[in-house]
């Protein structure tokens, strides 16, 4: 009886350790979620996440889903602020459901009203984050806490207030006014003047919406949390519209700049890159918990076949044959185990190759974009001011220099659109165009074009055409032209003290098309045979024995892309120091009725027959004078202002037929001054006159109410053709 007594007592001193030792841990935890929510509040959100995943860690040890929930809910809130919203949103969710195992209501309130501002900040959809905002109204005054309700109400009536409905908005602001002027909440008080400030500023109660920004404004300035400041950020925007609307330019630029330094000093790179590596470490310890779980499984499975191995084996004592049968399933269940874990290393490497190759897409495609628009803008102004200088001086339409200046800005013009879409090239997606040309007029401009270069390493360029080749042919000559640019430039480069020969002859004759065969010979350093199938390749470079030769690794590799569009193959015939031989073969049609139809379909340019007045935004003093002098040159009126709050000053008290909006400009971009216009009730015709690549900026351009692109340089007939389109259309309208 007595060794029983001890036994009780020990297992009862055990237990209530246990309890002990539970408690104490939940009590840590808890200290450290309050830590993690104070750091988030400061903005330390490397601090944190650390702390948010170390209690995640722990209150998965100790299986309790309330610190669950609440670790979830810190990790979702720096998630959705500073890094990755929709990650942001997905801890929201774990985080509800583990308050929901707990049947905690708040937490409950917590996580819905911030999915409430999930939805009312990132998606903009107001309706759903009041949907959610009511859930947490549910719960907080369930559970009576009066803080929580306060914010609850303020959440809901931003929401309203947000798409205008500021008739059910100021029911729930009145509602909490009183509780809010009483309390010690710096920053619900900050949200209820400026949201005063926004209603009275709908209805236009100047005095006293600018008296509530003001107040928001003052308290403010006495703010120490220092997420309160993305608060803040909300205040000076609204006052700005508030200023903007009412036509105070000089304030709403004033408080737009405090809204951008505060929402650049919040949300600044280096916090958003401690997030992305903080959060990483958290997104692997979940993927590890998966892995775990899984690994459990897994386990009970693998117990639970070697019990029932150990009934099999019983039965194969007794019979042979079934011993034999089930050694040959467990052998090809072996060899399937190893093909799986060979799959699986297989398919990690997969994805690890995956992610790297789109890191690399991305990072390629905003380089080319970036260097396109850096490209175009200057090339507007070269081929513009070529344009004005053979206009004003007759005499010099017939200058080789200026002819080989036009031809290179328009060659360049054509790479920088190639490099933008290589891809479009490779996928053919690109078709050749019908034009009316020369070949001994082609080839002879890219000559006088590239006698530089043959001058700078003393080499003779020749040109020998067939005098068989018709004098007009149908074809894509600015290809064509590329092509042999990439090809003669090439050969100059790789010879020095030499010669470099381009051939045109007629091969063959097949009806109507006409077989041409060129070359481009020189007897420079050569190319090695191994290199040879190479140099094709993207961005491959060949280092040569002789000198140090700069490219973009890209032009031979246009140039087979091209010579496949026209039906052709590149040849290569090179060794090594004695020089090299590039040749194709392309057919084009020389037939006179197809010439004549390309002739009558030429678009003729009719604007000088009308008169029109035309608003030009563009801040780049070379991009005005060109714009201008073409605009002027057929008859029409131009107006040239330098940003968009002075073009929508100007609008309000005079009309235009068209309005030409630069995007990129420094004190508000095109975007924003035409929505601006849009919303003033202006329906006069905008056209995006930019350097940018129209597929980039389509939709943009069309959801601020822009009604066509035109990208630069252009060809003056077409922007005259939309013109013309637009202001028919509106007249029609």
């Amino acid at each position: 009886m007595k060794i029983n007594k001890k036994i009780f007592l020990l297992i009862a001193l055990t237990f209530l350790q246990l309890a002990i030792s539970q408690v104490q841990s939940k009590k840590q935890i808890e200290k450290t979620l309050i830590e993690a929510g104070d750091a988030f509040f400061n903005l330390d959100v490397d601090k944190s996440l650390k702390l948010s995943k170390s209690a995640l860690d722990n209150a998965y040890k100790i299986k309790d889903d309330a610190l669950m929930a609440k670790a979830y809910n810190v990790i979702g809130l720096n998630f959705e602020e500073f890094y990755n919203p929709d990650k942001g949103f997905d801890y929201y969710q774990k985080a509800l459901k583990h308050a929901e195992l707990a049947q905690n209501d708040s937490i409950r309130d917590w996580v819905n009203n911030n999915i409430g501002s999930y939805y009312s900040y990132r998606k903009n959809n107001f309706k759903k984050s009041i949907e959610y905002y009511k859930k947490a109204l549910f719960f907080s005054e369930k559970i009576k806490d009066s803080i929580e309700i306060m914010y609850t109400k303020l959440n809901i009536a931003s929401a309203y207030f947000a798409i205008n409905d500021f008739k059910n908005g100021i029911v729930y602001l009145e509602s909490t006014k009183d509780y809010v002027l009483k309390s010690k909440e710096l920053e619900a008080k900050i949200s209820l003047y400026s949201m005063f400030g926004s209603y009275y500023s709908f209805y236009n109660d100047n005095v006293k919406a600018e008296q509530n920004f003001n107040e928001a404004v003052n308290l403010s300035k006495k703010n120490t949390s220092k997420l309160v400041d993305s608060n803040v950020c909300d205040v000076y925007n609204d006052f700005s519209k508030h200023y903007n609307k009412n036509k105070n330019y000089e304030k709403a630029f004033y408080y737009l700049n405090l809204h951008q330094e505060l929402k650049e000093k919040v949300y600044n790179d280096e916090r958003i890159k401690k997030v992305k590596l903080a959060g990483s470490e958290i997104e692997l310890a979940e993927y590890q918990r998966q892995i775990d779980k899984i690994e459990v499984e897994k386990s009970k499975q693998s117990k639970d076949l070697k019990e029932s191995k150990l009934i099999v084996l019983l039965f194969v004592i007794i019979l042979f044959i079934l011993l034999l049968l089930l050694y040959s399933l467990y052998k090809n269940n072996v060899f399937r185990e190893q093909s799986n874990r060979e799959l699986k290393i297989a398919n990690e490497e997969l994805k690890i190759a995956k992610e790297k190759a789109e890191v690399a897409s991305q990072l390629k495609t905003q380089f080319v974009s970036t260097i396109s628009h850096e490209l175009r803008t200057p090339l507007y102004g070269v081929v513009g001011i070529t344009n004005i200088i053979l206009d004003e001086h007759k005499e010099l339409v017939n200058s080789p220099h200026l002819n080989s200046l036009k031809f290179s800005a328009r060659y360049l013009l054509s790479l920088v659109n190639d490099l933008l879409q290589i891809n479009k090239i490779e996928e053919n997606k690109i078709t050749l165009e019908n034009m009316i040309f020369n070949v001994s007029d082609e080839i002879k401009t890219i000559v006088d074009s590239l006698e530089f270069i043959a001058v700078k390493n003393n080499n003779k360029l020749i040109a020998d055409i067939d005098a068989n080749i018709p004098e007009f042919l149908i074809g894509d000559k600015l290809r064509l032209s590329q092509v042999f640019m990439n090809l003669v430039s090439n050969a100059l480069k790789f010879t020095k003290d030499g010669e470099v020969k381009v051939t045109a002859k007629q091969e063959r004759i097949e009806g109507t098309k006409h077989f041409i065969y060129f070359s481009i010979q020189d007897n420079g350093v050569g190319i090695a045979k191994e290199d040879q199938e190479k140099i094709f390749e993207k961005f491959v470079q060949i280092e040569r024995k002789e000198g140090d030769y700069q490219g973009t690794g890209l032009g031979l590799s246009i140039v087979q892309k091209l010579t496949e569009l026209f039906g052709s193959k590149i040849h290569l015939e090179s060794e090594e120091g004695v020089g090299t031989n590039f040749s194709f073969t392309i057919g084009f049609e020389a037939d006179e009725t197809k010439k004549n139809e390309i002739i009558n379909n030429i678009v003729v340019d009719l604007s000088s027959n009308h008169f029109y007045k035309i608003l030009v935004v563009e801040d780049n003093k070379i991009n005005q004078i060109v714009t201008k002098k073409i605009l002027e040159s057929n008859n029409f009126k131009c107006t040239i202002l330098e940003d968009g709050y002075a073009a929508i000053e100007l609008l309000d008290k005079e009309n235009f037929d068209v309005i030409l909006m630069d995007i990129n400009m420094p004190i508000i971009n095109g975007f924003d001054t035409t929505k601006l216009i849009r919303k003033k009730g202006i329906t006069t015709p905008v056209i995006a006159l930019t350097a940018f690549d129209k597929q980039e900026i389509t939709e943009q351009a069309l959801s601020c109410g822009m009604n066509d692109i035109i990208i630069k340089p252009f060809e003056q007939g077409k922007l005259f053709q939309v013109i013309n389109n637009l202001v028919a259309k509106k007249n029609v309208d």
